[in-house]
């Protein structure tokens, strides 16, 4: 099964110099969300296009599908 990395979005964010928090307090992300994309687990395409717009930025500099690993 495949399941969503938000490794991509790390690296976008350290190029831009923002942070997670700016997410959170520009967008109007919850901290639910911001839990959530930590995780690595799924968040609404609409939340997706919002950072994707906000960083002036493609989906893939957001998210990247992977592997799940059995644990």
């Amino acid at each position: 099964m495949l399941i969503p990395s938000y490794k991509p979005l790390e690296i976008t964010l350290i190029k831009k110099d923002k942070t997670k928090s700016d997410l959170r307090n520009e967008l109007g992300l919850s901290p639910t969300t911001i839990a959530k994309i930590g995780k690595n687990e799924f968040i609404s395409m609409q939340i997706i296009s919002k950072i994707c717009e906000y960083l002036g930025c493609n989906i893939d500099e957001v998210i990247e599908f992977i592997e799940e690993k059995d644990h």
